[in-house]
């Protein structure tokens, strides 16, 4: 029927078609256009190429690649095997593209185009569905979109889009699918939404979305919404009668799961773990007529579950984990017959199928609002307390706009992709900084790898975990204690750190480990909770604390620079991949949060590689639970200085870490030698050709060497002009690229 209904494509139309594919540096699915006189029209429908025509004019397009970037950053330059290559320029291709004016259907997939996508994507003023999901595009999601008043689907998931969410939607009022999944938007969700009564399907899932959600009970149309990994932090709003999905998970909603919810009868999938909601579900979302999968795992839920619960019949999968729920299961969740699975571990439950807490854990929290309920004065202080914290916060922002207004610099494209952070943040950390949220700007990244949020071990978990801290499972021992190995009930590797006996205050101890929990980010070892153990009931300090880190188990930096693994000697590309990591774990700890993490321990052996090769850096924010950082809250000036010195000190010493790269880790134990006797060697070629790895020399371009080289003596000046950490990355990014090129040439 199609090719009766269609004819031989217009030669203008075919050329198009071959400039595209030109442009698309020739994939191999598209091998089938070479055919000279094929007719595009008649070609049969693959999952990768699809081709279709009216009127001798193409209105369908759809390609599917296999250029992915899984678990990479992307910084805005082509990338070897995964992107197209530097000539590709994504303005030119969308010029190419404007050109099948007739086009409807426009679905472009995973195949490596990259760069910005320009505002001129409005010219396919005829279009209806666009995808241009899981490539490798970035800055801002055009305007003109909004002037394509025929779109139907807008589909640009898994790209690395930034800035602030659009907020133009209202211009499309024939969009039904809206998915800009895992991206790097920020902002507040974008009300013009709920001006769009076609939409069906609402996905931003996977972005650095915050601030309040609004009514979304007008969008009568909308079946699935998916809002998890973000960052929003308001009560959970209403929702439209006719929704069936709702993912709401790893956020950080407050408040009770609303009663309203229990009459969302067409709802069948319900997920809200992974946030700090309170109370207890409401009964009737159990009975929904077809509700199959209910998550409120990992919420600070309190209460007694109701024993008059009804269950659906189609329900199949309840998770009340983490939580600090009391009593008993109802009846229905607790039956073992039927096919339903429910997970109740976390809580303090009378059932013996899964770990429990003790009732005095789920007791803390019931005391303490109850405590903390009544008493005018008490109110008083709190709202002296939040004024005085919504006062820092109107002066910092109002600190940032004139830092933005008269210090701003020019950026490449590059740096888009990076959020602009403080460099200039308080040392000190009081009790306010600790308590305030608002202090947090890119801190809780937790959907940024597929970890657990923090959590609470308890001693009997870590005493199994660790086969009663065996010596046999010591990893080391340091200033900050003893490391052990452990393996979770899950099966789960963890590194436990015992940190040396001390009396800390409960409160002030808590306030830090969870300031340093909200540090998530790929290229630092991941905090995945803490114990507080050895205390007397009723006392305020304590003397035994652990915490928890992700276990890394390709070894470190410094024992893989040795050499004596000759299986595992790293090429100079994997060693550039290692600095660039590194150098971008540092860049957010010092830019990321407010106040910024400094004197973070920077050396060869505190960075760990996984068994993929991505480096990651340990026992960094320690000095915050210690209490060592204390020592500079004094005169705002000494802090400001102190802040200055310990600035430089992370590039001084990142900069023996770039030495250890190309010489050798012997430096390490030969600084102030090496800085007094061989330091002027690296002023000529000559000279550090001497001084330099001969593998790395026989490996490695001379100009990608030469820009680390100089970058390193930067790094150890003591004239008092070291780099800024965003100097350092986008220098070795340089460098990278460099060898890359020079790579590719010898291919």
């Amino acid at each position: 029927m199609l090719i009766a209904h269609t004819h031989q494509l217009q030669s203008s139309q075919t050329q198009v078609l071959l400039q595209l594919r030109k442009q698309l540096e020739y994939p191999p699915q598209l091998e089938i256009w070479n055919v000279h006189g094929v007719d595009f029209c008649s070609l049969p429908p693959s999952p990768t190429v699809n081709t279709t025509c009216e009127n001798n004019f193409i209105t369908e397009l759809k390609l599917a690649g296999n250029k992915v970037l899984k678990g990479g950053y992307f910084e805005g330059f082509a990338v070897p095997n995964k992107s197209l290559s530097q000539n590709f320029s994504m303005d030119s291709f969308v010029s190419t593209l404007a050109r099948l004016t007739s086009l409807k259907v426009v679905h472009l997939v995973s195949l490596g185009m990259w760069g910005p996508l320009p505002d001129k994507i409005h010219r396919l003023s005829s279009l209806e569905h666009l995808d241009f999901s899981s490539n490798f595009l970035y800055g801002s999601v055009p305007p003109r979109i909004s002037a394509m008043v025929r779109l139907q689907t807008l589909v640009l998931d898994d790209n690395f889009f930034n800035g602030t969410v659009p907020n133009w939607f209202d211009a499309l009022q024939n969009l039904t699918v809206l998915s800009l999944r895992n991206n790097r938007l920020g902002g507040e969700f974008p009300s013009s939404v709920n001006s769009v009564n076609t939409l069906s399907e609402v996905i931003l899932s996977g972005n650095e979305i915050d601030g309040k959600l609004p009514d979304l009970s007008r969008l009568r149309n909308l079946h699935v919404l998916n809002l998890s990994g973000n960052k929003l932090s308001s009560s959970l709003p209403a929702l439209p009668k006719g929704l069936v999905m709702a993912f709401l998970n790893k956020n950080s909603f407050s408040g009770q799961v609303p009663k309203e919810y229990s009459q969302l009868n067409h709802l069948q999938y319900l997920d809200v773990s992974y946030n700090t909601l309170t109370g207890v579900p409401p009964s009737g979302l159990f009975s929904l007529p077809n509700i199959s999968y209910l998550s409120f795992a990992s919420n600070m839920l309190s209460g007694l579950l109701p024993h008059d619960v009804d269950c659906s019949s189609k329900l199949g999968f309840v998770d009340l984990s983490n939580n600090r729920l009391r009593g008993s299961l109802p009846t229905c969740l607790n039956s073992k017959s039927g096919e339903l699975i429910v997970h109740s571990g976390g809580n303090c439950l009378s059932v013996n199928s899964q770990h429990q807490h003790a009732q005095s854990y789920c007791l803390e929290i019931h005391e303490a609002r109850k405590s903390g309920s009544g008493g005018k004065n008490a109110g008083v202080t709190v709202g002296v307390i939040g004024g005085g914290v919504v006062a820092l916060v109107v002066l910092a922002s109002a600190f940032l706009i004139l830092v933005k207004r008269y210090c701003s610099r020019g950026m490449s494209e590059q740096h888009l992709l990076h959020k602009p952070g403080l460099n200039n943040s308080d040392a000190g950390f009081s009790s306010e900084i600790l308590t305030s949220a608002r202090f947090i700007s890119e801190a809780a990244k937790i959907n940024a790898q597929s970890l657990p949020p923090c959590r609470s071990f308890s001693f009997e978990e870590l005493k199994v975990a660790s086969n009663n801290f065996n010596e046999t499972s010591l990893l080391g021992e340091g200033s900050y204690g003893k490391l052990y190995r452990g393996r979770l009930d899950n099966g789960m590797q963890i590194a436990i750190r015992c940190l040396p006996s001390k009396k800390y205050s409960i409160r002030n101890l808590r306030l830090r480990l969870d300031l340093l929990a909200k540090l998530r980010h790929p290229h630092l070892v991941c905090l995945l909770g803490h114990c507080i153990d050895g205390g007397v009931r009723h006392d305020p300090r304590i003397d035994k604390v652990f915490l928890i880190f992700e276990y890394v188990p390709d070894g470190n930096f410094q024992a893989l620079l040795s050499g004596n693994n000759p299986a595992k000697v790293l090429s100079w590309s994997k060693r550039l991949a290692a600095l660039i990591g590194v150098a971008r774990a540092v860049h957010f700890l010092h830019t990321g949060i407010i106040p910024g993490f400094f004197n973070n321990r920077l050396k060869t052996n505190n960075i760990l590689l996984n068994e993929h090769g991505m480096a990651k850096l340990s026992d960094y924010g320690l000095s915050v639970i210690s209490g060592k950082i204390d020592k500079d809250e004094g005169e705002a000036e000494g802090r400001r200085s102190s802040q200055r010195r310990i600035f430089e000190d992370d590039a001084y010493s990142f900069g023996f870490i770039i030495l250890e790269s190309f010489i050798g880790p012997s430096i390490e134990s030969r600084r102030e030698a090496f800085l007094l006797n061989e330091m002027a060697l690296l002023n000529s070629q000559d000279g550090w050709q001497r001084m330099v790895d001969p593998f790395i020399l026989t490996t490695s371009s001379r100009e990608s060497l030469s820009i680390v080289i100089s970058i390193a003596k930067k790094c150890m000046s003591f004239d008092g002009s070291r780099p800024s950490f965003e100097d350092i990355l986008w220098n070795l990014q340089y460098a990278a690229q460099v060898q890359a090129t020079a790579d590719d040439e010898q291919k």
